[in-house]
């Protein structure tokens, strides 16, 4: 069905230039040979292509499917990219978009757990992939202002965002309790939060998606039975792996940890990671503390979510058990059961949030999370750079407060200098997410010879 309606698209614009599936397939694969950075970055790319240089999307309906990813548990991003894809294709483009933004970095990830099980760590990799961290925490930077500028107006917003981010920063509340604190404050006073419908930015062309719908009114109701269906077939496919192997060591316990995990990971692989790290480590004792800090730190620098960590962990478990065979089951089997829940939960989720696009307390509730999340991703960016640039973070105590703060003497000049490079050439000469990664990438290679 996914498909038909997929090829019927571009017809009923009646010669309105909507991309085709096809089309389609080869920006959701740059995006995932690009997605660097975590969350924030991730998303920041899926802005970048997806609504401002293509329009196929307008900004309202983005930040809309935002605010409901950010409420699932699991990696945002991905499950940004999976709604999305639907939003266009149907079916077909949802697991289009979101296995396209997973697979390139699981492929990367499978490969340096390899490397890394057989010869230890890797220093071109490591210098390499060290530029790239600089370049992203522009991005990230660039995504904050863009958000802000496009989510914040009034009061309001405002002081829910700076709060969000003081709440996460300085109290380290739980990013669940901050988040629905927001949607609780939007339900309330929506007037004060929702803004306009989902139309185009003013200073744009409308958006492909928002013409198409117009000219295709039971679109929705249409691809909304098709999701579902898949959303279903979804759960059974997660399920029945955990259900077959659970008595057999250790792939059972890997299909059943890891499927705890798909359901808690609510705020990114950070809120999850102490937890991960101690039961992996502790109990199961599929590797060791040095070992999962660097699996995460392969994490950091390789595209896709920051939850392809838990591959990791899988690879060494399964590799503990029978080698490199062993690793690459354990690793496709911490896959499966970590991501099959993503499309599940938007499959299922995407057509009733869509439904109840316009009603006002809804509006209202996703507009504080939209406004939240400003606040988020600024303390992301704030998290991420200190770790980029200082080489140590301290957390001290101020009253109540807990704040983190980077030793002076530890700044890295090559990383400080790496990102004023990257802001060079994204802001000043313009040269495009791409060539910007690239130039720094490859500039990222000096660190070899310091």
């Amino acid at each position: 069905m996914a498909g038909k309606e997929a090829a019927a698209a571009p017809a009923a614009m009646s010669g309105a230039d909507f991309p085709s599936l096809g089309e389609a397939i080869r920006v959701w694969a740059r995006i995932g040979c690009l997605s660097f950075g975590g969350p924030a970055g991730q998303i920041a790319l899926l802005h970048r292509e997806v609504v401002e240089e293509r329009r196929w999307v307008s900004d309202a309906r983005f930040l809309h499917a935002l605010n409901f990813c950010t409420l699932l548990p699991g990696p945002e991003a991905t499950q940004l990219a999976t709604y999305l894809g639907w939003l266009m294709h149907g079916v077909a483009g949802g697991v289009a978009a979101g296995l396209l933004f997973i697979l390139p970095g699981a492929l990367v990830m499978l490969a340096l757990s390899i490397l890394y099980a057989t010869l230890g760590q890797v220093p071109l990799v490591a210098a390499l992939f060290f530029g790239l961290k600089c370049a992203v925490l522009v991005l990230v930077l660039e995504a904050l202002l863009r958000v802000a500028k496009r989510a914040l107006h009034g009061t309001l917003p405002w002081t829910l965002a700076g709060a969000a981010f003081l709440a996460l920063y300085a109290f380290q509340l739980p990013f669940p309790v901050v988040v629905l604190a927001a949607a609780l404050l939007g339900y309330a006073v929506p007037r004060g939060l929702a803004g306009g419908g989902h139309g185009a930015a003013a200073d744009g062309p409308p958006a492909l998606l928002d013409a198409l719908q117009a000219a295709e009114p039971g679109r929705m109701t249409r691809l909304g039975g098709a999701a579902r269906r898949a959303g279903l077939a979804a759960l059974a496919l997660w399920v029945w792996p955990v259900a077959l192997l659970m008595d057999h060591a250790p792939w059972g316990d890997i299909a059943w940890f890891f499927s705890k995990m798909a359901v808690v990971t609510f705020g990114g692989a950070y809120a999850v990671l102490a937890y991960v790290a101690q039961e992996a480590v502790e109990h199961y004792r599929w590797l060791t503390a040095d070992q999962m800090l660097a699996g995460l730190g392969l994490a950091e620098t390789t595209p896709g979510p920051l939850i392809l960590v838990l591959q990791f962990v899988g690879y060494l478990a399964g590799h503990a058990a029978g080698g490199v065979a062993g690793g690459v089951a354990g690793a496709a089997l911490t896959l499966w059961v970590t991501f099959l829940p993503c499309f599940a939960f938007i499959f299922l989720g995407a057509p009733f949030v869509e439904r109840l696009h316009d009603a006002p307390k809804l509006k209202g509730a996703l507009a504080g999370v939209t406004a939240a999340v400003v606040g988020v991703i600024g303390n992301l960016a704030l998290w991420f750079g200190l770790r980029v640039l200082f080489a140590e973070v301290v957390r001290l105590p101020f009253g109540p407060l807990a704040l983190d703060v980077p030793v002076p003497a530890s700044l890295d000049p090559l990383a400080a200098m790496l990102a004023v490079l990257a802001a060079l050439c994204l802001f000043r000469l313009k040269l495009g997410v791409v060539k910007t990664l690239g130039v720094v990438a490859v500039a990222g290679l000096v660190r070899l010879a310091l």
